[in-house]
């Protein structure tokens, strides 16, 4: 279910990025105002375009979010605080602890709002630290941070 969620917000998000581009150079008079002759194919450009921004959609939820291993030896007492002191460091905090499940987003609104509000990071205990599974380019940071806390 999250990845159709995301899926249909990265759809919008790229269909709003289009727009605005096109809005841009119809402004600046770099392209024709007339909505049938703006693109080569007229009217059937739309649903191209569409189509085209619908694969793209499709394929960057399977691209964009991942998981990965934390490995953190010992109990979460010991663990828990080394990954709270790092999250903060980066701007996050803890929006829910479900048993030995940490779950954090990001502090800043404009932050949130520039990652489309999918900002959560979660962190599932294993046994040998936590499964860390949001942003793909945000896991590679975070897990340097929490392995810097964790030399502390």
């Amino acid at each position: 279910m999250k990845y159709i969620i995301r899926s249909i917000k990265y759809f919008f998000c790229l269909m709003v990025i289009l727009s605005v581009l096109v809005f841009a150079l119809v402004t600046l008079g770099y392209a024709d105002a007339n909505l049938e002759t703006l693109f080569v194919n007229g009217y059937d450009s739309y649903w191209q375009i569409a189509l085209l921004m619908a694969v793209f959609a499709l394929i960057y939820p399977k691209l964009g979010f991942t998981s990965r291993q934390v490995i953190l030896p010992g109990s979460f007492s010991e663990t828990a605080p080394v990954v709270k002191r790092a999250m903060e460091g980066l701007g996050y905090i803890l929006e829910r602890q479900e048993g030995e499940d940490l779950y954090y987003k990001k502090s800043s609104a404009a932050s949130k709002a520039l990652k489309m509000w999918e900002d959560r990071i979660s962190f599932t205990r294993t046994a040998t630290g936590f499964s860390a599974e949001g942003l793909t380019r945000d896991l590679p940071r975070i897990m340097a941070a929490i392995e810097r806390e964790a030399i502390r």
